[in-house]
């Protein structure tokens, strides 16, 4: 009599051992899987925190209380560019005092901003986050359709996270920040706005292509 031989060509009736691995979740390489953003967010907080007492003017040389302002931007680039910038304005009543005793009658705000750059097939091919800080001097054009019309500008600076973005390779993480803009105030406390923003080294280090904006936005002041 033969003996038996398994047949690995037919299914045996024990039980084999599964091996499942649950899959593992990567974040992409974005601002929140790079250690320097926590540093970049621990700066602008504790901006944040010395604003006041460095802006603030002594109490008998304030004319008005300063306004604080919460804004809000969606960002269109070049082509497949877009963003949002999320920033805090505070008037100065110290340097708009003493431009408005030399002539100027307008206000000054230190701005404060946060800004998120997608580029690429639904926004998911290149990432950038930008801090800046700007000053910025504002002053009325006069009424449109009963509501107040005024125009903004400002050179301030800013910090990139990455230097090489929608296919430019602007050299350094410090840019200076320009804008122009225009805000129709709805009322005391709410406003809409429409900026162009350009973004460069101002040709410290080549290559220097500069990063063009514009910013369709809304403030709420308190």
């Amino acid at each position: 009599m033969l003996p038996l031989v398994p047949d690995n060509s037919t299914p045996t009736h024990h039980c084999n051992q599964l091996e499942y691995k649950m899959p593992v979740f990567t974040p992409p390489n974005s601002w929140l899987s790079r250690k320097p953003l926590q540093q970049y967010l621990l700066a602008i907080v504790l901006l944040a925190g010395v604003q006041q007492p460095l802006l603030a003017a002594p109490q008998d040389s304030m004319a008005t209380q300063p306004r604080h302002q919460l804004h809000v931007a969606y960002v269109q680039g070049e082509g497949d560019v877009q963003g949002l910038k999320v920033a805090v304005q505070r008037e100065s009543a110290f340097f708009t005092q003493y431009l408005q005793d030399h002539g100027f009658a307008g206000t000054v705000s230190f701005e404060m901003s946060a800004n998120f750059w997608r580029f690429g097939p639904e926004n998911d091919t290149d990432q950038n986050l930008v801090l800046a800080v700007s000053p910025v001097l504002t002053f009325s054009l006069g009424k449109v359709f009963e509501k107040e019309l005024l125009v903004e500008f400002g050179i301030g600076v800013s910090l990139l996270d990455d230097t090489t973005f929608a296919g430019k390779n602007v050299s350094t993480h410090y840019q200076f920040e320009d804008r122009l803009g225009l805000i129709y105030r709805l009322s005391h406390e709410d406003s809409i706005s429409l900026r162009y923003l350009h973004y460069s080294n101002a040709g410290f280090k080549k290559p220097n292509p500069g990063l063009d904006f514009i910013a369709l936005g809304y403030s709420r002041a308190f």
